[in-house]
């Protein structure tokens, strides 16, 4: 589910990503970790609502609702109660941030809920590969951040490239390995050309001293 008010970054086309790669790890989970019991009706939930009230684009209002605006519009559609709540559960646990501030927090909604591992390596993934490397660019144009491309190239080295070693499932990880090798290469590629601009610059700058 995609809000309005969000950038092309978090859109519905992002939600149709994240709910594919969500039903392709379950299914491959569910052959190959038979201990763990995964509710598959969770999962979809869970993945097409994960970005709702994402705080990077929610209103105060929506942050602050008693209930939280996922579990709320579940019940109002009929969702049973412990399903909702176990949906918003996940959706509290699913960003990195989250995880990074309140690691026990996600450590706890992982052993309750296993589901949490399959939506949010999901997530994870589209953040990863050639689509990973469009939706940065986005999100960094749309948020208005200063810094320029410079400061894409920062979030590669202080996000992007952390996420394989954060995935909680089997084939999440064999789907991370791919598409972070896509990352190491655009960024090999990118400084490449950068310090060839700055390589000349630098020759034009000296014989202006000169």
């Amino acid at each position: 589910m995609s809000q309005p008010h969000f950038n092309a970054s978090h859109d519905f086309t992002h939600v149709q990503r994240v709910l594919t790669l969500a039903e392709g790890i379950l299914e491959v989970e569910q052959k190959s970790n038979r201990n763990t019991t995964y509710d598959s009706l969770t999962v979809r939930l869970a993945a097409m609502l994960h970005d709702v009230s994402d705080s990077k684009y929610a209103f105060p209002a929506t942050v602050a609702s008693e209930v939280p605006l996922a579990q709320q519009k579940l019940l109002d559609f009929g969702c049973p109660d412990d399903v909702a709540l176990r949906v918003q559960a996940i959706i509290d646990s699913v960003s990195y941030s989250t995880e990074r501030q309140f690691p026990e927090k996600v450590a706890d909604t992982l052993h309750k809920h296993p589901e949490l591992a399959i939506v949010q390596d999901a997530d994870r993934l589209d953040a990863l590969g050639a689509v990973g490397i469009g939706r940065t660019f986005t999100y960094n144009t749309a948020a208005n951040r200063n810094g320029g491309m410079e400061k894409v190239l920062a979030h590669f080295n202080g996000k992007l490239l952390q996420l394989e070693a954060l995935m909680k499932t089997g084939e999440g990880r064999r789907l991370a390995k791919g598409r972070t090798e896509r990352l190491k290469l655009f960024k090999e590629w990118w400084e490449e050309e950068i310090n060839e601009a700055r390589s000349v610059w630098e020759v034009a700058k000296q014989s202006n001293n000169q």
